[in-house]
């Protein structure tokens, strides 16, 4: 009989969420308030502290919580009034639709200099998705990117370089803009080189110059 007792006494109990002598009203309120607290919890996670644009902060000499970007920081933002590709769709804003009167007096004056410059460029920031050549057939768009138009099709041989000039700052379609990344001399360059790649595919022999013309025809072939 002892031994029995015993060991009823050493078996665990269940344990009792609440005391037994607590009306069912409180334990209903109870659980709610341990509800409640859970959920604030969770919703400190989902939301934060934090500053909004531009609301005052103590922590800054100034005062701003809005802090300057960091040196050498690419913007870039998305949406309808962004002024990137994402925003855009495949629209560049104030894109001319003829080439400007211009445009033989300005390409009078780029140098060797300057289309080699354009090359150099362009393989940093243009041929990993438009390819070597300008046909739209780089490393990237080989591994799922979309592929970018030829530069050598008729559309974009007659585009002016006002609008390739566009496309590089602004974006285009899936191209992110690169106006914060490639100044505005550079940008020109490239536009230099992609008519150099252009013309590659379609100079014709009337196009040289009279001693270059004279030295080809008279070439072994």
């Amino acid at each position: 009989m002892l031994a029995s007792i015993a060991h009823s006494l050493r078996q665990p109990r269940p344990a009792r969420l609440f005391p037994r002598q607590w009306p069912p009203t409180a334990c209903v309120l109870m659980l709610a308030f341990v509800l409640c607290g859970c959920e604030k919890t969770f919703e400190n996670m989902y939301d934060q502290p934090r500053y909004k644009p531009l609301a005052p902060s103590p922590l800054w000499a100034d005062g701003r919580s809005s802090r300057t970007p960091v040196d050498e920081t690419v913007a870039h933002s998305e949406g309808s009034l962004a002024d990137s590709s994402s925003g855009r769709l495949g629209v560049v804003a104030n894109d001319p639709d003829v080439p400007s009167l211009t445009a033989k007096v300005r390409r009078a004056t780029w140098t060797f200099a300057l289309v080699e410059r354009g090359q150099q460029r362009f393989g940093i920031f243009c041929a990993p998705c438009h390819g070597d050549a300008g046909d739209g057939d780089g490393m990237i768009a080989r591994r799922g990117f979309p592929h970018p138009a030829s530069f050598h099709i008729d559309r974009l041989r007659n585009a002016s370089d006002e609008h390739l000039d566009a496309v590089i700052t602004r974006g285009y379609g899936a191209m992110y803009s690169f106006g914060a990344s490639v100044p505005p001399d550079d940008r020109r360059a490239i536009v230099a080189y992609i008519r150099a790649l252009q013309l590659s595919r379609n100079a014709r022999l009337a196009d040289l110059p009279p001693n270059a013309r004279q030295a080809l025809e008279q070439a072994p072939r």
